[in-house]
Parts: structure tokens; sequence; C-alpha cells
């Protein structure tokens, strides 16, 4: 399992630096890397790391009611208090299966607006037992944090070209496979049938059996 020393000595190996032996080492590096770090998953780079993708292992599922302390005076009747915990939402639906996505709503400074009662919704959390346990992290995006981490101090550390186009790399690449792991993880999904090939469908369908209901 990753912790937060691994994270800033896998950024300072890509910025070509020494390791820190811990988080208290009295060095310029690690006071970098603690204004990068922020506060965990609220601010700095966990944080933006969670923001980049949708990712499984941060993904968290609820059934929403309508919050009865807020009456719209016009538009969509219902009101919808955001998560707390929510870096980005997922998806938002009508159904608890995920299947039939809801498309009319509107957000607005964290509440949503809706025509229905209830809502189903998936986000990327930051809570600590989603995306701020390291413990669910996967390499990828332990990968990228780390990336994240570097970039951060890097322009900082050294005035080496090279050394800065080489995070920028590894950045880029930690980003890009990261979201391509993460895809991978979820399940195939297809999407709804269009109305022209429902008729086309059924269209042929009448076809085959004839116009009046009768065999041709």
């Amino acid at each position: 399992m990753t912790d937060r020393l691994s994270l800033y000595n896998g950024a300072l190996r890509l910025c070509k630096e020494r390791r820190l032996s811990s988080l208290a080492e009295n060095r310029h590096p690690r006071r970098l890397l603690d204004d990068a770090w922020g506060d965990g998953a609220t601010t700095g780079s966990v944080a933006r790391c969670l923001e980049a993708g949708q990712w499984t292992f941060a993904t968290r599922t609820a059934l929403i009611e309508a919050t009865p302390d807020i009456a719209p005076d016009f538009g969509y009747r219902h009101a919808f208090t955001q998560p707390e915990d929510m870096v980005r939402p997922v998806a938002i639906c009508q159904d608890e299966f995920f299947k039939d996505p809801l498309l009319e709503y509107s957000d607005e400074r964290g509440i949503w607006y809706a025509p229905i009662s209830t809502i189903y919704v998936k986000w990327v959390s930051n809570s600590d037992t989603y995306g701020a346990d390291m413990s669910l992290w996967p390499q990828s995006f332990v990968d990228l944090v780390e990336a994240d981490l570097a970039m951060q101090i890097v322009y900082t550390l050294t005035e080496s070209a090279d050394t800065r186009a080489a995070v920028e790399r590894a950045f880029d690449q930690a980003k890009k496979k990261a979201a391509s792991l993460t895809a991978m993880n979820k399940p195939t999904a297809y999407p709804p049938e269009g109305g022209w090939n429902r008729a086309r469908r059924g269209w042929g369908s009448t076809r085959q059996s004839g116009w009046n209901g009768h065999s041709l």
C-alpha cells in the first residue's frame, strides 16, 4: 500500500532529486511537496487527480430524495442537495440500474433541480473510504499523483530543461494510462437504441406479417 512518503519520493525520483527519509526531514524539496500536497483529497495534487477522471475505485452510488426545505419558485419542482464529498458527477439517472439517464435537470450552486422527486447518482468521492483511501488506489493512480506532485515542484527545484520536459512527459503518460485502465474496469456500455433504428426494426417486422396483420 502506498503512503504519503512514498508518493513524495516518487515525485522526487521524477525530478531527479534525492529521496526523503521521513516527512519531517528539513529540506527544501519536502516543503515544496507539502505545499503541492495541500489538504490531501480536498485541495492539492490528490484533489486535482481525483477531479481528472471517473475513477472506479473512488465512485460511490446513492439514491437521493428531493430536499423538502427547498421549494423552487418556478422551473423544476424538486431540489436535491449535492453530496459534500462529490468531486465530480459520473451519472445522474432516473432508475437504480442507471439505464435511464436524467436529461432534464439544472445544476446551481451545489443544488440539482429536476422534475422528479427521486434520483440515482454516481459520483467520484473524496471521502476517507473512497477517493482518499490510498489502500484502494491502483498503481496507475499512484503514478498519476506522483507525476502531478512532480509537476508542481519541478520548475522551482531545477532549471534543467531536460528534467522539466521529462516530468511533463511522465505526467501526460500517467494521466492517459490511468484514464485508459479505469475505463477498462467499467462494464461494457451500449448506447440506447435510437428512434430511427426502432422504427426500421418495427417496419421490418410489420412488413414480414403484412400491413393488415395477415401473412403475405
